[in-house]
């Protein structure tokens, strides 16, 4: 990539928004802690219909993991992307602040997106505590990218046209980096 079109984070500033993309489900994620609750404490068979999913726990988990260079492409001709991060394994805590200049931090409210029941019914099953379930799984965000409050809504409107399920879920404050959790 051109130096000048390296996305470093460098920009980010106070007020900016965190537009999270929707994931698939668990992608590649977690899959110790899914084998450990579904198929060694419950018993469940690939083949098990889940109500809740609306398919078997099999077919459930074998969704493939949604690509987003694509999405960041379309959205880098259009609007500037001050930061961005693939929320892998350490969910959004362990991902976003990645991305982040030091004397931020990003404040998320999982109010802002519908999480797939998969992470439910994990959580359920295993009694898996909101912190372990945040740092373990997406919980429905697979990719966030953060841009001027300004750029926001047309963020959003440009991804979801091609196809990327897209929301506001929070924004920039100055303070220790990291990711605070709050409930609109």
């Amino acid at each position: 990539v051109d130096r000048h079109e390296i996305i470093d984070g460098s920009d980010v500033l106070e007020g900016d928004v965190v537009v999270g993309i929707s994931s698939s489900g668990i992608h590649s994620n977690g899959y110790s802690l899914v084998r450990k609750v579904l198929f060694e404490k419950h018993q469940y068979r690939a083949d098990k219909y889940i109500e809740e999913l609306g398919r078997s726990i099999g077919e459930e988990l074998l969704t493939p993991t949604v690509i987003y260079a694509h999405a960041v492409t379309v959205l880098k001709e259009k609007v500037k992307i001050k930061a961005m991060s693939h929320i892998t394994g350490g969910g959004i805590p362990g991902n976003l602040p990645r991305s982040i200049p030091e004397g931020y931090c990003a404040v998320v409210d999982e109010s802002r997106w519908k999480k797939p029941p998969v992470f439910d019914l994990i959580q359920k099953l295993g009694k898996v505590p909101d912190d372990d379930m945040r740092t373990t799984f997406n919980l429905g965000i697979g990719y966030a990218v953060v841009v001027d409050e300004a750029d926001a809504d047309q963020s959003i409107e440009i991804l979801n046209e091609y196809g990327y399920n897209s929301f506001a879920i929070g924004n920039i404050k100055k303070g220790d980096q990291g990711v605070l959790y709050v409930k609109d």
